[in-house]
């Protein structure tokens, strides 16, 4: 990918397909769970609270699921996952693998380590996360490697 090529910077990369998934089946659990809650008169107004409470916890989780997202800016990356968030400077990282099978991007650091980047995931948009590995392969071997004019 040539210069010219490479996404514009900030660029987020996320499963947007997966994350609309997500939200609108908690939403619809959501909506469901509280509606029988209300409709349903043999419930007493503690078990109504709990069914919402769960009903807002599922909820809870599909937000949870939707999180992830690698965000790229002129300084580096910062990959979000389920419930951390890790700032990374170009130089750390070292490679960007997506190989056949896996679940989602790994980026192997420069401390020997490799840490997973869930914001890129083939699930149900594959062909977007191929496009989505490649430009953050190009974006990280273009200001990893200090060949770039500031």
């Amino acid at each position: 990918m040539s210069q010219s090529e490479l996404p514009i910077l900030p660029v987020t990369f996320r499963p947007t397909r997966t994350r609309a998934v997500l939200l609108t089946v908690g939403a619809a659990m959501f909506a469901v769970i509280t509606a029988i809650a209300l409709l349903l008169e043999t419930l007493s107004p503690g078990e109504r609270v709990s069914f919402i409470f769960t009903a807002l916890l599922l909820f809870g989780v599909m937000l949870l699921l939707s999180r992830p997202k690698v965000e790229a800016d002129e300084a580096g990356v910062t990959v979000v996952n389920l419930t951390t968030r890790r700032r990374l400077e170009w130089a750390e990282i070292v490679k960007v693998n997506l190989r056949p099978g896996d679940a989602w991007v790994f980026l192997d650091l420069s401390d020997g380590t490799s840490l997973p980047a869930l914001g890129i995931q083939p699930g149900i948009a594959k062909e977007q996360a191929i496009r989505d590995a490649r430009a953050l392969r190009a974006l990280a071997e273009f200001h990893g490697s200090g060949t770039h004019a500031d």
